[in-house]
């Protein structure tokens, strides 16, 4: 699936949309938990932002970013990142999962285009670890149904799926590697405690090429990512949420050795997310982020990005 627009916008207009989203955003996030009474019952577990659950759930979630960005002539760019998951819990300490997503890049010069990501299918096993403690065992795997794949991809959809990496903060780069099939296990461990989430990750990707051997040199790769959140709820239904991002490719592919600095990336993120009770076991947690770059290169192209993350727990 290829869908193309053409721009009617200037490419030095686009960049003042996300900015202006994110202080309206933030503005809302502010009054509105001043204002929060706590009507519902405490949810003790800040949901993460990037970060996968550490425990099995029945949920669906729509997780959307927004990332803009310059190229080197200071001309700005939109990618818009839709992610949809599905989690069915089986017995009361596993869960199947599947992700997919659309990649929307606006860049400063070309078409616009949308195009599919990956998608991913697998299944996480909760141990019981007692105390204040929980654990996430995941095994995932990514099938290559990406668009600006194979060997004769489309010019715009092979940037416009590479332009996914850094709109999620490369920590879900298997979704958007067109052309391997990825298996990449992980481990969640979470401290929940008193209203306060401390948690921790730490993901292994390894990456197969399975089409485009033209295009492509890599036959196979390995990648790392890991990550930090701390929450806490300052009023029973509403949480405030940190999150330390970092990926770094532990082999030494192509677009590496081209460019050094693309070997790690870090990011870090903050926002608000309302815990509301819709039913006796059902909750909606809506939550809204903004998340900075801490290194170069997406500094140098002065990404901001904007996730609304809509998550229903049922």
């Amino acid at each position: 699936m290829r869908i193309v627009q053409k721009r009617d916008v200037p490419p030095s207009a686009t960049g003042s949309v996300p900015r202006l989203a994110v202080t309206v955003a933030l503005s809302l996030i502010v009054g509105l938990a001043s204002q929060v009474d706590g009507a519902t019952a405490p949810a003790p577990y800040s949901t993460p932002w990037q970060l996968r659950p550490a425990a099995p759930a029945r949920v669906l979630r729509l997780d959307t970013s927004l990332a803009s960005y310059q190229n080197a002539d200071g001309a700005n760019g939109t990618t818009l990142v839709p992610i949809l998951l599905a989690s069915v819990r089986v017995g009361k300490s596993a869960a199947v999962l599947g992700r997919i997503g659309l990649v929307q890049n606006d860049p400063p010069v070309g078409e616009s285009v949308t195009v599919p990501t990956n998608l991913v299918l697998g299944g996480m096993y909760a141990p019981r670890v007692g105390g204040d403690w929980r654990m996430g065992l995941y095994l995932l795997t990514a099938l290559p149904t990406a668009g600006g794949g194979g060997n004769d991809p489309d010019p715009a959809d092979a940037i416009a799926i590479r332009s996914g990496v850094p709109a999620r903060s490369a920590m879900d780069n298997a979704m958007f590697a067109a052309n391997d099939f990825v298996l990449f296990p992980g481990i969640d461990l979470a401290w929940v405690r008193g209203g306060w989430t401390v948690q921790g990750e730490i993901t292994i990707l390894e990456l197969w090429r399975i089409r485009g051997d033209e295009v492509q040199a890599d036959v196979r790769k390995t990648n790392f990512t890991t990550g930090l959140h701390v929450g806490c709820f300052p009023a029973k239904s509403v949480s405030l949420g940190g999150e330390l991002r970092y990926q770094r490719w532990l082999s030494t592919p192509a677009a590496v050795k081209a460019n050094p600095h693309s070997r790690d990336t870090a990011t870090v993120a903050f926002g608000s997310r309302f815990h509301l009770k819709t039913s006796q076991t059902s909750w909606f947690r809506p939550g809204l982020s903004v998340t900075v770059p801490l290194d170069k290169t997406m500094t140098d192209a002065d990404y901001l990005i904007l996730q609304v993350d809509l998550p229903y727990f049922f």
